[in-house]
């Protein structure tokens, strides 16, 4: 009786600070056994189905198998990333890191449910069966459905939502990675994209907790092993890492564009050719396989190439190549809406594009250069940096997956130059390039995002309503054509205001044909600002708390 008591005051009143902390502890672990089981369950799939001993080994031992299975094995997990999300998701698409960026913006901390259960298990087959995406990526949205879910529970608003997803992807972020510091600033970075003292506490509770839940199982080592600590020849070095990073930021515009390019290439294909969408991962995966017959360090999430980048065991010819079809693949995958994150690969592509630079560095200034691993150390921050859009957690993950914390310095040096200048190329990172293709402006701020909340029927006066518009007047400026359909947002309404000049304009639905427009209501002026500047402010409060 006590526990039901209580939890009818959990959902009628919202969490107290300490229930919230015991709260941000369960998402946190639950968030790093859903990490911890995503990985486990793409080495069980890879270890079944290339018969690899050792699934970070994969590139290597794919080259001893037949060709013909390196090819069918692509096709064959298309095939079956297209029957899931055709049948669970309306339009064919992965949900990932920016649909939980627009859940923490739009939508007070939630994300779908069946369509992210069905992305997760879509982005699992990618990446057993040769797709060239990150898994971390899957994790993230996956730990925000978890969220999602405990939210709807106890009826969160949407401070507490919020800050319940930013538990959860900082739980399912740090048991990726091993890096608890990381996991916490990519949640207040990059998902709720700031940094208020309130979220600090639980946030980082939960980073710590998904953390343990990996090491339970990894212990304590880092991703990466360096063969020895970054050798930066300080101050004659430092102009290398800052053309190092204005080189990565050009590499991380070229990768997510050539993405959105394969994107719009994929999408005109299927409506010029009447593809079933179904097909369209397969007709992806036959394109992967065929490349993974001669290369098949493409395959899966790349750290074993992207180890040897860091450890110097790759010719600069290889560095190039390899990254150029990196990012191929990528965009390839992508293209073929087949599942997983962007993260690991512009760590590998960073790694490459790094060493590859380090290479010429050295050998033009042997006497003033450090090792080439530098290089490589600081383009995988600088690349990542900059398609992430989070410059403060990316860093941290460098030095947390490879433990060298020396060469603090050159890596800052190349993240901040890479972020500043791909940022001006591209809508601040390629998630919320992603949204802003879709048309929600989440890069141009609350003032600009807030605006697509509200709609024309949320906040009208119905006709019948005591302070409503004249009927009369609204069926003249109906028969002067200013209207707004119901779902017509502040972004549209706002400017037809100050278009007419009228205090008023009426919401109508359209008739069908023959039959006149049904009268709903009206929306007036000073209730769309007033709901606009309550938002605004309600914002600024939240992120300054």
């Amino acid at each position: 009786m006590r526990l039901r008591n209580a939890w009818g005051l959990l959902r009628q009143g919202g969490p107290s600070q300490i229930q919230f902390w015991f709260i941000a502890l369960i998402i946190g672990i639950a968030a790093g056994f859903a990490a911890l089981g995503f990985r486990m369950a793409i080495d069980l799939l890879q270890r079944t189905i290339y018969r690899v001993g050792d699934p970070h080994l994969l590139h290597s031992h794919a080259e001893t198998l037949h060709w013909g299975w390196i090819l069918a094995i692509p096709v064959i997990g298309g095939l079956v990333v297209g029957l899931i999300l055709t049948r669970f998701t309306d339009d064919g698409r992965v949900r990932s890191v920016a649909d939980v960026i627009e859940g923490a913006a739009l939508n007070e901390g939630r994300v779908e449910h069946k369509a992210g259960v069905a992305s997760a298990l879509a982005s699992l087959v990618t990446l057993s069966t040769g797709g060239s995406t990150g898994r971390e990526g899957p994790v993230v949205h996956l730990a925000a459905v978890m969220s999602s879910w405990v939210s709807a529970r106890i009826q969160a608003n949407g401070i507490t939502g919020r800050d319940l997803l930013g538990c959860a992807v900082a739980g399912a972020v740090s048991a990726s990675f091993n890096a608890p510091i990381a996991g916490a600033l990519f949640a207040l970075e990059v998902v709720l994209r700031h940094f208020a003292v309130h979220a600090f506490a639980p946030i980082t509770i939960a980073a710590v907790s998904g953390t343990v839940i990996n090491r339970l199982e990894f212990g304590g080592v880092t991703e990466f092993v360096l063969p020895q600590h970054g050798d930066l020849q300080f101050y004659f070095e430092l102009p290398a890492y800052l053309l190092l990073g204005l080189v990565c930021g050009l590499v991380a515009v070229a990768l997510m564009r050539g993405i959105f390019w394969a994107e719009d290439v994929g999408n005109r294909v299927v409506r010029v050719t009447r593809m079933p969408r179904w097909l369209r991962p397969a007709v992806a995966g036959l394109g992967l396989g065929a490349m993974a017959i001669f290369f098949p360090h493409i395959i899966g999430v790349g750290y074993e190439t992207t180890s040897r980048a860091l450890t110097g065991q790759l010719f600069f010819h290889e560095a190039v190549v390899f990254c150029i079809l990196k990012c191929i693949a990528v965009a390839l995958t992508m293209a073929g809406r087949m599942g997983g994150g962007v993260f690991s690969p512009s760590l590998m592509v960073g790694a490459l594009a790094g060493f590859a630079f380090g290479v010429v560095a050295t050998s033009i200034f042997p006497n003033v250069s450090g090792a080439e691993t530098l290089y490589a150390m600081a383009g995988m921050g600088a690349v990542a940096a900059a398609v992430l859009g989070a410059p403060i957690s990316t860093t941290m993950i460098v030095f947390e997956l490879t433990g060298d914390w020396q060469a603090g310095l050159a890596v800052m040096v190349a993240v901040s130059m890479s972020t500043a200048l791909a940022s001006r190329l591209v809508d601040r990172s390629f998630f919320l390039t992603q949204l802003e293709r879709r048309g929600t402006r989440i890069a141009a701020g609350p003032q600009a995002y807030l605006m697509s909340v509200f709609t024309a029927e949320m906040l009208m006066r119905p006709k019948d309503s005591p302070n409503a518009a004249s009927t009369d007047a609204c069926l003249d400026l109906v028969s002067q054509g200013v209207t707004l359909a119901p779902n017509a947002t502040l972004q549209v309404a706002l400017p037809e205001f100050e278009t007419w000049g009228h205090g008023f304009i009426p919401v109508v639905v359209p008739g069908a044909e023959g039959r006149e427009p049904e009268l709903l209501g009206a929306l007036f002026h000073v209730d769309a600002l007033r709901a606009y500047s309550r938002a605004l402010a309600m914002t600024a409060e939240e992120e300054h708390s």
